[in-house]
């Protein structure tokens, strides 16, 4: 009689077709995880947004608080001195953001107009397109006091919303900046020492990210804003404060910000003085932007923020797509901490391996 097959022959899948079903399977686990994480947060930004904010406010302001503790300040009093002065700078900037763009705007929209007309004339076909766009957005500009002016009562939810937002974010600021020297305990308190030690060290280590991004970028911000509105102010181009202000606010939106604003001005340079004007402007962006990324962008955030070019355009185009402009101001902060948190894990698993060799 033939022998009966055991229990340990029954057929197995291949080596190589075993292998690739687990990393599927880790493949598929990740992103699902990832897709919930990210779903949870948009579903709940309106504590998410104000959490964040808050961390890369309080990231930006948080050197000040050891300087002030030094001059006799209590914690709580450093960190409300602190939150005043954030709430008078922040409303300072938007107020003369604000107030050089709604000057500007008609300038702006009128040239973008005249520009469209001159490429529809250059171009053909192609021309009359990009006219088209121009003048959508040049009407959409010229009538944004009109609508804001208009809307308030439909737009009262909203309003709500961001005063809450920004209260929220505030507060939580006030308090980060109060008690976030406790972080450690208290993580220490929940997590075992081994665990705390690592949590710990990734929480610096992002936090860190986040600080050298909003310094970096802010101060590249008013120095990019800074010299193209010198320079438009030279050469004579209308509305030269609100092309200012447009590029300092897209200087946080990577590449896509620095592109739009620069594009705008050389439209605007285009119709008022002429194709000599026009390519004056580009040198002038264009100088910068190389001043920027061969100069400003190695010397100020090379030690904090190491991303590649490519990492940030897919986190800002992938962040505009999940949350709009709010996910493409906050993407590539986010990413920095993010990339901040794997490189300490790296390194606290490169001991273990080793040890576990050593061992075995």
């Amino acid at each position: 009689m033939a022998a009966e097959p055991s229990g340990d022959e029954r057929p197995r899948l291949p080596p190589g077709v075993h292998t690739a079903a687990l990393w599927s399977g880790a493949v598929i686990l990740f992103i699902a995880v990832a897709a919930f994480v990210v779903y949870a947060l948009v579903a709940l930004r309106a504590a998410t947004v104000p959490l964040i904010i808050a961390l890369l406010g309080t990231s930006l302001l948080y050197p000040v608080m050891p300087w002030l503790v030094r001059r006799g300040l209590g914690r709580g009093a450093a960190a409300g001195l602190t939150c005043a002065v954030l709430v008078l700078g922040v409303s300072g900037v938007l107020a003369l953001l604000v107030n050089s763009l709604v000057h500007s705007a008609p300038q702006i929209a009128s040239a973008l107009t005249e520009a469209g007309n001159r490429i529809a004339d250059w171009l053909g076909p192609v021309g009359n397109r990009i006219q088209y766009a121009l003048q959508q957005s040049s009407g959409s500009g010229s009538s944004l006091v009109n609508e804001l002016a208009g809307g308030v009562l439909s737009g009262l939810g909203f309003a709500t919303q961001l005063i809450t937002g920004t209260v929220l974010a505030l507060a939580l600021v006030f308090f980060f900046l109060r008690d976030g020297h406790r972080t450690g305990d208290v993580v220490r308190e929940v997590l075992p020492e081994r665990s705390a030690g690592t949590v710990i060290a990734c929480g610096r280590q992002a936090f860190d990210a986040m600080a050298g991004f909003m310094r970096g970028t802010t101060l590249i911000a008013l120095i990019d804003a800074t010299f193209i509105t010198i320079g438009l102010v030279v050469l004579g181009v209308p509305g030269a404060a609100g092309l200012g202000a447009l590029v300092f606010m897209g200087a946080y939106i990577p590449f896509v910000g620095a592109f739009l604003s620069g594009t705008v001005a050389v439209l605007v340079a285009l119709a008022d003085g002429g194709l000599g004007t026009a390519l004056w402007a580009l040198g002038v962006v264009l100088a910068v932007q190389v001043v920027e990324g061969n100069v400003l962008q190695p010397l100020i955030q090379s030690r904090t923020v190491e991303l590649h070019p490519a990492t940030i355009m897919i986190a800002v185009v992938a962040g505009a797509g999940v949350a709009g402009i709010i996910g493409a101001l906050l993407a590539v902060p986010l990413s920095a901490a993010g990339l901040g948190v794997v490189s300490v894990l790296r390194g606290a698993q490169t001991p273990r391996r080793r040890g576990r060799r050593s061992g075995q």
